[in-house]
């Protein structure tokens, strides 16, 4: 990944490198795993992070790995990182916004990182499924939620025909 980092950073587009458990390739990682657990998968995280920074990012994002990883990684780089599930001794936190409100789909994978503090989903669901009651109460040839118009949309079309 650095040397695409290098191109685009060399063109002046500033770029937030991401190493560790990176979901877009979860396949190829073996799953949504912790990195990083051995000497040698921790060896090559804290490689990963020195390539990226080198290549010119301006932070880089440490995701599912343990804290002493993190810790030594956030160390050794000049830059600020940004730990998901990467303990508190990086430079800040993030989760992600869905994930800790809970709005997705039931039966969805969650990492052991994801405090849910809401269940959004269901709020939504809730909210929909009254909608749709009311308009279905009231939509007996009545218009609900919509605004009378001035100049029936006939005329104005044909109106703007003719103008033409």
């Amino acid at each position: 990944m650095a040397p695409t980092i290098k191109r685009i950073t060399s063109v002046g587009i500033p770029v937030l490198g991401h190493v560790g458990l990176t979901p877009q390739r979860q396949h190829s990682l073996g799953g949504f795993r912790v990195q990083g657990k051995t000497a040698e998968s921790a060896a090559r995280v804290l490689d990963d992070a020195l390539a990226v920074q080198e290549a010119g990012c301006f932070a880089i994002v440490l995701e599912a790995m343990p804290t002493p990883v993190a810790e030594l990684i956030t160390k050794e780089l000049k830059i600020p990182t940004i730990g998901i599930g990467a303990g508190n001794g990086c430079s800040g936190q993030v989760l992600v916004q869905v994930d800790m409100l809970g709005n997705f789909p039931p039966g969805r994978f969650l990492p052991k990182f994801v405090k849910v503090k809401l269940i959004v989903n269901t709020l939504l669901a809730y909210a929909t499924d009254g909608f749709l009651r009311l308009m279905r109460i009231y939509s007996g040839g009545r218009r609900l939620l919509s605004r009378p118009i001035l100049v029936p949309y006939p005329l104005y079309f044909m109106h703007k025909r003719q103008s033409h």
